[in-house]
C-alpha cells in the first residue's frame, strides 16, 4: 500500500493538553498527520481489510521507571503495538497514541514522543491522532491501524503444519528476571527487553510465502502457542530442543520468555518457507520449531510435558 500524504493539522485551541500536544507534532514533524479534528481519516486501498489493534503500556504493570529510559519506553510502547499488525502480515496505515501523564513525567513528553516517532517511523507508519491527559501514573495506549489483502489470523493452523519462529528467544526473560532481583541484565538481554522490533516487513513477507496463522510472541512462546492452538482448535508441538536461543539462555528460558515480539507461523508442511532466502532478505534466522497436531493445548517435544512460564509480565511485583 501506498503511504498516505500528510494531510495538514487543524489550529489547536488552548490550554496546557493542547500545548502538550503542539511539543509533541515538533517532535514529529511531517510524520503527524491530520492532527486536530475528531478523528483520523484513511483511505483503504480496494480489496484489502482493514487491521487494527490496541496495546496499552502502564507504569508498574509493564515497566518500572528505573528500568527504562523515557525514550525506550515510548518506543517499547509503540513497537508492541506495531508487533500486532506484523503477526497479521499487515502494513501499517496509521497509529494514535492515547498518554495519561502524571505531573512527575510531563518534563519526560518530548522523549516519549521521540521514542513513538522513531519506531512509527521505521514501521513507515504515519501517526494520525490520539489524546493526552493528565493521570496518576504514566500509561501510553497506542492503537495501531494496517491493511492486508490477506490477512494472517491465529485460527488458520491446521493439522500437519509446520511452525516456525523468526529471530532469536529468551532475552526479555532473563532481562526482566534479572530486574526484578535488583541485578544489572546482560547487555544482549536487555536491548532486547528494552528496544523489541516489530517484524513488520518479515510479517508480510511470511504472508506471501504462504503463512497460514501466526501470532506474535508477547506472552512467551508456549503461552502464545496455546492461544494458536485454542484459535485453530488444534494441538501444537513445541520441540524445545531446536528453540533458537540467545547464547547463555536454556531452551526452557526460550520458551518461557515474553515481550519477545518475534512471530511464531504456521505453514502447510508441503510449502515451507526457505529460512535461507529469509535470512538473507531480513538478516533474522527463522527456525522450524514444531508442528501441529490434532487434539488441544501445547505439547513439549511430543511428549505432552510442560514448561513453568516466568513471572507474567501484566503482573509485576
Amino acid at each position: 500500500m501506498m503511504p498516505t500524504p500528510p494531510q495538514s493539522h487543524l489550529p489547536l485551541g488552548t490550554g496546557v493538553e493542547f500545548d502538550a500536544i503542539r511539543a509533541m507534532l515538533q517532535v514529529w514533524g511531517s510524520q503527524a498527520s491530520g492532527i486536530g479534528d475528531d478523528a483520523a481519516m484513511l483511505q483503504v486501498p480496494a480489496g484489502e481489510s482493514l487491521v487494527v489493534s490496541t496495546d496499552a503500556t502502564f507504569e508498574h504493570v509493564h515497566f518500572r521507571r528505573e528500568w527504562l529510559t523515557p525514550h525506550e519506553i515510548g518506543a517499547r510502547a509503540a513497537a508492541a503495538a506495531l508487533s500486532d499488525l506484523a503477526a497479521m502480515g499487515a502494513t501499517p496505515a496509521g497509529l494514535l497514541l492515547a498518554l495519561g501523564v502524571p505531573p512527575a513525567w510531563r518534563g519526560e513528553m518530548e522523549a516519549l514522543a521521540h521514542g513513538v516517532g522513531e519506531v512509527a517511523a521505521a514501521a513507515l507508519c504515519p501517526i494520525v491522532g490520539g489524546n493526552v491527559t493528565r493521570a496518576g501514573e504514566l500509561s501510553l495506549t497506542i492503537t495501531v491501524l494496517g491493511t492486508s489483502p490477506r490477512p494472517l489470523q491465529r485460527a488458520g493452523a491446521r493439522t500437519g503444519d509446520a511452525l516456525y519462529v523468526t529471530g532469536m528467544l529468551g532475552g526479555p526473560g532473563a532481562a526482566l528476571d534479572a530486574l526484578l532481583r535488583g541485578a544489572t541484565p546482560r547487555d544482549v538481554d536487555r536491548a532486547r527487553f528494552a528496544a523489541p522490533r516489530a517484524r513488520i516487513a518479515e510479517g508480510r513477507w511470511l504472508a506471501e510465502h504462504g503463512a497460514r496463522a501466526a501470532i506474535d510472541v508477547s506472552d512467551g512462546l508456549i503461552a502464545d502457542a496455546g492461544h494458536l492452538a485454542a484459535a485453530s482448535d488444534v494441538r501444537v508441538v513445541i520441540e524445545l530442543a531446536s528453540l533458537p536461543c540467545l547464547d547463555g539462555i536454556t531452551p526452557e528460558g526460550a520458551a518461557s520468555s515474553g515481550e519477545e515480539y518475534e512471530l511464531l507461523v504456521a505453514f502447510p508442511a508441503d510449502a515451507r518457507p526457505s529460512a535461507d532466502e529469509f535470512r538473507a532478505q531480513f538478516d533474522l534466522p527463522l527456525t522450524e520449531v514444531g508442528f501441529v497436531a490434532e487434539g488441544h493445548g501445547v505439547g513439549l517435544d511430543g511428549r505432552g510435558g510442560r514448561v513453568d512460564l516466568l513471572r507474567g509480565y501484566d503482573h509485576l511485583s
